[in-house]
């Protein structure tokens, strides 16, 4: 089957004269050869990174050099360095590709995965057999996975039987719960979900082994039993939870290295080692019987970000290129480890040695050890590698930057608070989650809303805004689950106030480098969902004062070193410090693209103790920076691919991308970066949809809007607060309640009468399914859509100032259309040069 694809392969490419990437999607029947295809692509595509870094072979490398008409034999495979890019790779290794999907993240979307793309990003598992990849990959989509055993559980086999008929992202559990209760046989589960015996026996494989170990001590089983567990993918952690007596991961591991089974390291070399190659490309496995290449003696570790995720995408690979390259230049051999292949971390030439491996205290202690690493950066990866800061200290590792249990201080919400307290920073009045009594009482005292947070987690998971003691009840449940080993934390949520940020790097606990920017909207918002401004434009002088008082105090109670990000609240005279993280932020890129300086290189040189005098860094007395002009940075949503979700904001983030411009004006910037989003702007007709508490406010941008000629819609309660302050509108019926021949905002949406829906709900709104039809419908045809009153005041200030012609550069033409307008004069090449 395989030889008779890849003959089609080459005859399609010829017949269709490609030069370059192409790729080839078949259907093949699983009984006969039977096969068509069903699409050709003459460039590369979303799996030419994937196949690229599977094999060791730079796809589009090779394929730039034969654009330019340099022939294959001509070109050298710049990853083995010795042999030429005429050769087809050929491998020794099992590569899995397993993506990630964040549904979880969103209300009401539907969990099934079919021919529309709905993941987020994707990791990769190597390994020399299908199960040690298979079980690698499933760890690095998330930590919180084991690896292939019970995770999720369904309650009846007719839950069963639905979850493995219909796939969803959660498919893979229910055949692992069917093969670990012998629910199912394997042919039955074949008839169910037409998946290859192949892989099936395999897993029933990995199943057997599992109930082997399941009758031993961590003293009684045999070191060939633990040398089989070890090739079929199971990590320390999975064998201390199998065997009997619950041992801990430490006394697996001494166990395990006490009778010499330790990983192999091997070379990603394209030609299945059968020619000399000299790469940097490494991963680690329990098959084999020797390295492929020496320790390192030295140099630095950097952990890098893992799977994209909603919350944790290419910022902080940003951040970890940055950092590597910071480390090169001061002349440290640099080490990556990361599973992700999407990534700029992973490419061979970014750093000295790249270990495409899992982030876990297991694998990180394997190298370190077998490489005698000078130390260990974690504090650039974001979330995965932040965690691993305290199981890592206790192994002996050395953590460069802030030491581990100030990481712990303020990751754990209860230390942290306490912490605030103690060095006299305001902060919203918080207590101890010890029951579900103190909580409600707790919410008596200071009022709803409240703020219920988990710790140690990324992109708000499981925080919530309750406004009732049901909502509370609901969210007490979630949190501890998510938090099982630290503690939750119950605060004050303050309504109506500005959230401002502090991004920042210190040394010895004195900042070095600081920028303060503010969020468009109020708090409530996540922070990764919101709209920032830099530098400030609507903050007080007595605030920004405030700001760099608290942190400077935070910074040298925690004896940070490296980078940071704390987070305020401010309303009235109250200036409140929320949040602290002790690693790089979402926003350090944005801030460094802004500053116009690197802050991830002046924290790498802060970590390794090497001088940033020469780098003009801007410090909390900083005061002009950027003197001409303002940064904002705008997110990017998916909810078009996610069928049925809702889109309106909360404190978990939901956002999967996000732009940044840069405008004379804060109007200027907002306006490019929202139009770089894919809005489009407006030309007539605006509909308005908002909560009654909002009516004040919502009256000044509508008849803004009216008085630059836009004819407003509105539903029938926001039109009579409109009518009744003498904005003139049009009354659009509810969707549930139009009767015949009246036509609803559904209606209007869906016949392309509106060009921008305003649909701004609040915890009060009782129309809940009308809102919802509204947002989602506007999502579904394309209608932008603002959801966030703060928005729409600077959106509409934006628009005034836009069409009164203050604004610049939001009329964007083709190159080709500057060319033709510009004078020979103003040319900086002549006409006929190349550039």
């Amino acid at each position: 089957e395989y030889h008779m694809l890849r003959e089609t392969a080459i005859k399609v490419v010829r017949h269709l004269g490609i030069v370059g990437e192409c790729n080839i999607q078949y259907a093949l029947h699983p009984e006969s050869t039977e096969y068509c295809i069903i699409e050709v692509n003459a460039r590369l595509s979303r799996s030419s990174a994937l196949a690229s870094k599977a094999t060791g072979y730079p796809l589009a490398f090779v394929a730039a050099k034969l654009a330019l008409g340099i022939p294959l034999t001509e070109v050298e495979n710049s990853v083995t360095k010795k042999t030429q890019a005429c050769f087809e790779p050929s491998l020794d290794y099992i590569v899995t590709k397993v993506p990630r999907w964040d549904m979880s993240k969103f209300q009401g979307v539907s969990k099934e995965i079919g021919s529309a793309m709905k993941s987020v990003g994707e990791v990769m598992g190597i390994g020399r057999t299908m199960e040690e990849s298979l079980q690698k990959a499933l760890r690095m989509v998330d930590p919180a996975n084991p690896g292939f055993q019970k995770h999720l559980l369904y309650e009846n086999m007719d839950d069963l039987k639905q979850e493995l008929s219909v796939p969803t992202d959660k498919r893979v559990w229910a055949i692992a719960q069917a093969l670990h209760e012998k629910t199912l046989s394997v042919d039955e589960i074949h008839d169910i979900t037409k998946i290859d015996h192949w892989f099936l026996r395999r897993l029933e494989g990995m199943v057997k082994t599992w109930n082997k170990m399941e009758e031993f001590t961590v003293d009684q089983v045999t070191d060939d039993l633990m040398l089989e567990a070890k090739k079929q993918g199971y990590s320390d952690v999975q064998i201390a939870d199998i065997l009997k007596g619950s041992p801990s991961e430490d006394d697996v591991r001494a166990k395990r290295v006490g009778a010499n089974i330790t990983p192999w390291t091997k070379q990603i070399d394209t030609l299945a080692a059968e020619y000399p190659a000299d790469t940097n490309y490494l991963y680690m496995t329990y098959h084999g019987s020797e390295d492929d290449v020496g320790s390192a003696n030295g140099g630095v570790m950097v952990l890098g970000s893992g799977a994209y995720r909603i919350g944790s995408s290419i910022e902080f690979d940003w951040c970890g290129v940055s950092a590597i390259r910071a480390l090169r230049q001061m002349g440290y051999k640099s080490t990556m480890v990361n599973y992700n292949p999407e990534t700029v971390s992973t490419d061979y030439d970014e750093c000295d040695r790249l270990y495409f491996e899992e982030l876990s205290r297991e694998r990180v202690l394997d190298i370190y050890e077998k490489d005698s690493a000078e130390g260990v950066i974690i504090s650039v990866g974001g979330q995965i590698p932040n965690g691993l800061a305290l199981p890592l200290d206790k192994a002996g590792v050395n953590i460069m930057g802030t030491p581990a249990n100030m990481i712990d201080n303020a990751e754990d919400r209860m230390k942290f608070s306490d912490m605030i307290d103690d060095i006299g920073v305001q902060q919203p009045r918080w207590s101890e989650l010890t029951s579900a009594e103190s909580a409600f009482q707790f919410a008596a005292d200071v009022g709803y809303p409240v703020l219920v947070r988990p710790s140690y987690v990324l992109s708000g998971a499981a925080m919530n805004v309750a406004w009732s003691d049901e909502q509370l009840k609901a969210f007490l449940l979630e949190a501890a689950e998510v938090s099982k080993e630290h503690p939750v934390v119950i605060s004050d949520f303050i309504q109506g106030a500005v959230e401002i940020e502090m991004d920042g790097v210190c040394k010895d606990g004195e900042i070095i480098a600081a920028a303060i920017h503010e969020h468009i909207e109020n708090a409530g918002v996540h922070s990764g969902d919101a709209t920032l401004v830099l530098p400030p434009q609507d903050l007080t002088a007595y605030q920004k004062e405030r700001v760099r008082d608290a942190s400077r105090k935070i910074a040298k109670r925690l004896n940070i070193t490296g980078p940071c990000n704390i987070q305020f609240v401010a309303k009235g005279t109250d200036v409140m410090c929320i949040e602290c993280n002790v690693r790089a932020s979402r926003s350090f890129p944005f801030v460094s693209k802004t500053m116009g300086v690197d802050f991830i290189e002046a924290a790498t040189r802060a970590m390794v103790g090497v001088d940033t005098s020469d780098m003009n860094l801007p410090t909390l007395e900083t005061r002009n920076r950027p003197a001409n002009f303002v940064g904002v940075k705008a997110p990017m949503f998916s909810f078009s691919r996610l069928r049925g979700s809702d889109p309106v904001l909360g404190v978990e983030m939901a956002s999967t991308g996000e732009v940044a411009c840069f405008g004379a004006t804060k109007e200027e910037a907002f306006l490019k970066s929202l139009l770089s989003t894919g809005f489009k702007m407006p030309e007539k007709n605006i509909l308005l949809s908002v909560q009654g508490d909002l009516e004040d406010d919502m009256t000044h941008c509508a008849w803004q809007l009216h008085e630059q000629g836009f004819n407003l819609f509105a539903t029938r309660k926001t039109a009579e607060v409109l009518n009744k302050n003498q904005v003139p509108c049009t009354v659009l019926e509810y969707a549930t309640e139009a009767g015949e021949g009246e036509k609803s905002f559904v209606d209007a949406i869906k016949n392309d009468e509106i060009d921008l829906v305003i649909n701004v709900p609040t915890h009060n709104s009782t129309r809940t399914e009308d809102n919802y039809l509204m947002r989602r419908t506007a999502v579904d045809f394309g209608v932008p859509l603002l959801t966030n009153l703060q928005l729409v005041k600077v959106f509409a200030d934006a628009v005034y100032k836009f069409r009164s012609g203050e604004l610049e550069g939001l009329n964007p033409e083709t190159l080709f259309e500057h060319y033709q307008s510009e004078s020979d004069a103003d040319a900086w090449t002549n006409p006929n040069e190349f550039h």
